[in-house]
């Protein structure tokens, strides 16, 4: 495993996906996007493998899998609502956020974002999210204060039609590319118009 790579963040954003099964016919539908204010940082690393295919003594084929990514998405302050619609922590009737240890099937959602002093800024998106508990760091420095961050385990998989991350190019349409924290872009097949 090599060091994870940190990028600084800017315009972080979560949409929550339904995934429906209609007659052996799998569609996504995804939330409008919601912002994750004081996002700090992503370190993704990619997830497969690949494996050499030998022949005459030389690497004759070389398959590789791609397995989505993995990584640590660090934030000030993990908002409300991706507690309750992502982690799926209970609000009582007194405000107070429960979390409950029979919660096993994770909520996916898409993670939208761009990193902050990209030049090109191009802006990306990963289809198929889910995040385990955060951990709680908090850091008391003597003579100043440190703010706390809550950092979330993020797994990227691919989606069940095999979509894994997309994300904008030179030539992207410019609509495109001002609404793309609106709506979720779902990539166009080729051929259809």
């Amino acid at each position: 495993m090599g060091n994870k790579v940190k990028y600084n963040l800017k315009n972080v954003y979560a949409a929550k996906m339904t995934e429906t099964d209609l007659e052996g016919v799998t569609s996504f539908k995804y939330e409008t996007p919601k912002a994750i204010p004081g996002a700090v940082s992503i370190s993704l690393d990619a997830e497969g493998e690949s494996s050499p295919f030998y022949a005459d003594g030389i690497v004759y084929f070389r398959s590789s899998t791609n397995n989505g990514y993995s990584g640590d998405l660090q934030i000030a302050l993990i908002p409300e609502w991706f507690r309750t619609d992502i982690l799926q922590e209970e609000l009582d009737k007194k405000g107070v956020l429960v979390e409950k240890s029979d919660v096993t099937e994770s909520v996916k959602f898409a993670l939208l974002f761009e990193f902050d002093g990209d030049v090109n800024a191009i802006r990306h998106v990963l289809y198929n999210c889910s995040a385990s508990r955060p951990s709680i760091e908090s850091e008391t420095k003597e003579d100043t204060i440190e703010p706390g961050t809550e950092t979330l385990s993020i797994t990227a998989d691919p989606r069940a039609d095999g979509l894994v991350k997309a994300r904008t190019g030179d030539t992207t349409d410019k609509t495109e590319y001002d609404n793309w924290y609106k709506k979720v872009y779902e990539p166009t097949p080729e051929g259809d118009e």
